[in-house]
Order: C-alpha cells, then sequence, then structure tokens
C-alpha cells in the first residue's frame, strides 16, 4: 500500500494561494502471505514453506513473479543463502484446485514466475527447502526469508516474512571399534564406543542415555573408562560375564553439545561434535 498527497494552487494577480492538502491511501488488489509449515529446522533437515498470493480487486494480475529470498544475510566476506530449494517440490494450486507447475528458477533467489492471477482468486504455493552448509544451528538460531511480488504501478514491492526456528535437541552417533583385529585365547581386548553429539543440546546425566552391548565372545576381568575415567562396576555399568551382556548405568554418560565454527571468508559453517569415549577392556 501507498500513501499519497496532493495540493492544488490558485495564481491571480501575481499572487498564488494553495489548496489544503489532500491525503489518499492506494491499495494494492494483491495481497501477499508468508508462512513457516515446518516451524524448525535441523542442519541438512527439510522444512516446508508456503506462499500464499491473493487477489482482491478486481481486475487480473497477470505473468507475476514471486520470489522468496531463502534467509539470504550477510556473513563472511558477503551474502550467503541459508537455504536451498529442493527441486521438483513445488506445489501450486488456485483457488485450491491443483495446477501445473509454474516455472521455477533457484539460482539464489527462488523466483516463481509467469503466474496469471484472475479477480478475486488465491495462488498457494508449497516447497521444499533444505538447510545448508549456511544455515545457523547453534542453539536459539533463527532463520529469516522473505517472499515478495510487485502490487503494481504506485504500490511498489509486497513483502511478507516468516520465520523458522533451528532445532534444539541432541544429535547422537555411535561408533566401535576393536583392537587387536586379530587375538588367541586368553588375550587381552579392548573395545572402543565413540558417541558423537552432532547436535546443539548437551546429553546430561538427567537425559537417562545409556551404552548397551553384548560381547561375543564374552570378556573377563574387564576395566571400563569413560573418557580416560574408570568407572566402577554396579555404579558406572553392569556386566555379566556370563552372557557377556554390558551396559553403562542411567546418569553415566554425559556427551557435550557440538560446537560450530564459519569460515571469515566464504561464511560457511562447520560443525565439530562433541564426543564421549568408552573403552571396556578384558580378557577372551
Amino acid at each position: 500500500m501507498a500513501t499519497f498527497f496532493n495540493q492544488a494552487s490558485l495564481s491571480y494577480g501575481g499572487e498564488t494561494v494553495n489548496s489544503n492538502i489532500t491525503e489518499a491511501e492506494l491499495l494494492s488488489g494483491l495481497q501477499l502471505t508468508k508462512t513457516g509449515i515446518t516451524p524448525t529446522y535441523t542442519a541438512g533437515g527439510n522444512a516446508v514453506y508456503a506462499i500464499t498470493l491473493s487477489n482482491m480487486g478486481s481486475v487480473a494480475y497477470n505473468a507475476l513473479t514471486v520470489t522468496d529470498d531463502l534467509g539470504a544475510y550477510n556473513a563472511g566476506t558477503g551474502t550467503v543463502v541459508p537455504l536451498t530449494y529442493v527441486d521438483g517440490s513445488m506445489l501450486y494450486y488456485l483457488n485450491g484446485e491443483l495446477q501445473p507447475t509454474p516455472t521455477v528458477t533457484a539460482a539464489g533467489n527462488l523466483e516463481i514466475s509467469g503466474i496469471n492471477l484472475p479477480a478475486g482468486s488465491t495462488a498457494t504455493f508449497i516447497y521444499e527447502v533444505r538447510a545448508n552448509e549456511f544455515a545457523p544451528v547453534a542453539a536459539g538460531s533463527v532463520i529469516t526469508n522473505t517472499a515478495s511480488v510487485n502490487g503494481g504501478v504506485g504500490v511498489g514491492v509486497i513483502t511478507d516474512t516468516a520465520q523458522i526456528t533451528v532445532e534444539e535437541a541432541p544429535r547422537l552417533t555411535i561408533a566401535k571399534a576393536v583392537c587387536p583385529a586379530v587375538i588367541t585365547d586368553n588375550s587381552e581386548l579392548t573395545y572402543t564406543l565413540i558417541v558423537q553429539n552432532l547436535g546443539n543440546t548437551a546429553i546430561v546425566a538427567t537425559d537417562g542415555v545409556t551404552v548397551n552391548d553384548v560381547f561375543n565372545p564374552a570378556l573377563s576381568n574387564i576395566t571400563v573408562t569413560l573418557d580416560g575415567v574408570t568407572l566402577a562396576e554396579g555404579v558406572g555399568y553392569t556386566y555379566d560375564e556370563e552372557s557377556g551382556a554390558f551396559a553403562t548405568t542411567d546418569g553415566t554418560l554425559t556427551v557435550p553439545a557440538a560446537t560450530y565454527t564459519r569460515d571469515p571468508v566464504t561464511g560457511a559453517i562447520s560443525t565439530t561434535p562433541g564426543v564421549a569415549v568408552i573403552t571396556v577392556t578384558g580378557t577372551v
């Protein structure tokens, strides 16, 4: 929308008299709404957006182009775009009826072009994006992106923004190694269990995360450490020498949150996972 002012003047006998100033508001027949259907995102995960474009006027709008900046922001030495459009995900509805896929380009901004909007109609665009290496993932991070369309002469560009917030949760993986790889009877063997947290939230004792394993063949006379600190059986872990069943006790395992570093030139974000290492050494 735009407000405009106008004033008339009267000239006579070498004098000029001004009228009062009139004020009016020019409204576009277009209304645009941007919505984050998926309210949160994760590193490398997908999110869903909707853009609704309504023609409230009595005249059709033709050959419209709707854009989405995909959350572009300044970082490093330039502008980075944290969201990547998922090819082929665009759904286009006109008055609730699915239409053929419109022309979509995604080189930086997402552009949806060639849209014809009859008077009194509503177009809805639903599409997926992926959080890429420029998406901030530290706790509390937000991606704000803006959709826009040209509202016509005297109105200019109409915009609306939507925000999605990073999901605050741990993301755990576990890997296991054995050393040595070839052993004989009555030899010492060490299993190493590496738990990594790629999420932005730490695992604390009250989360009740446990590691379970069954050693086959079973080990005897085991020694267990967590991050280099020896654990006591029955306190830090339980073990059955007959079955080989091993488990850390509830509250023993903690894993720090990941840390994130931004490249000062490219603006890309790299992740260093939080790590906890359990070693179990015993005799086969």
